[in-house]
């Protein structure tokens, strides 16, 4: 029986556990622990990290990963480096599954950073009033920010430093389209900052931005490590894991 070791926490991984244990494939999942009370997939679960990249090697001979699949969340940069020169050291193969990005439509207004730091430097010339919705882990970049209200909506509650002038939304997805229209119209919100996630759990909030005509600033997302394979979702995946079984 092959071992996976999946780098979890998306939505991707945690149907590609479904999958993987439905077959009979010995499945551990691996998250990070920064949400409270996350949603467990089937199979084995470890929570927590590994100690970096020598760690992570180590955890693969010593449980003997037949399979490394790297699930995590598109802009989890620093697990994913580390899981390519993990997967190197312990000579095993490696996949990365990401969901594609989104893609602006006719209608959108959308603007472009490479960073939150250089989202938080766009910013001022869009709007003063910001539906904020990339995560708490990234707030501290925004807290410079002056003459700027924010509407930081995120799964746990944020921990300093974060903007003075906010409002946090603890609420998790995915959301309605009419549920994203009414927090738009609510809180009077003149720009939405989102990370390139992709997907379709938080897609309804760009929809309501075009209808609106509110602009969004888009933070592009990192690139996955040099040849990595890459599968666009949990089925392609699944095929790619079966194929090497």
């Amino acid at each position: 029986m092959q071992h996976i070791l999946l780098l979890g926490g998306t939505t991707e991984a945690r149907a590609l556990a479904e999958s993987l244990h439905a077959h009979g494939t010995r499945v551990t999942t691996s998250l990070a622990g920064r949400v409270a009370a996350p949603r467990l997939p089937p199979g084995e679960v470890r929570v927590g990290g590994f100690g970096g990249v020598e760690g992570l090697a180590g955890w693969l001979r010593e449980h003997q990963v037949d399979v490394l699949i790297d699930a995590t969340h598109p802009f989890a940069g620093t697990i994913s480096f580390n899981a390519a020169r993990a997967a190197d050291l312990a000579h095993v193969p490696l996949l990365a599954l990401r969901r594609p990005g989104w893609a602006p439509v006719e209608g959108d207004d959308w603007h472009f950073a490479d960073s939150l730091p250089d989202a938080a430097r766009l910013l001022p010339a869009l709007g003063r009033r910001v539906f904020l919705t990339t995560g708490r882990m990234g707030l501290a970049a925004f807290a410079p920010v002056d003459g700027t209200w924010f509407l930081v909506r995120s799964v746990d509650p944020p921990e300093p430093p974060f903007p003075v002038r906010m409002e946090v939304l603890l609420d998790r997805g995915p959301f309605t389209l009419d549920g994203e229209r009414d927090l738009l119209h609510r809180h009077r919100i003149d720009v939405l900052v989102t990370k390139d996630s992709g997907g379709a759990a938080t897609a309804p909030k760009l929809t309501a931005a075009r209808e609106a005509s509110i602009p969004v600033l888009v933070v592009r997302r990192p690139p996955v490590p040099e040849g990595v394979p890459v599968a666009a979702t949990p089925g392609e995946a699944l095929a790619w894991v079966t194929a090497r079984g």
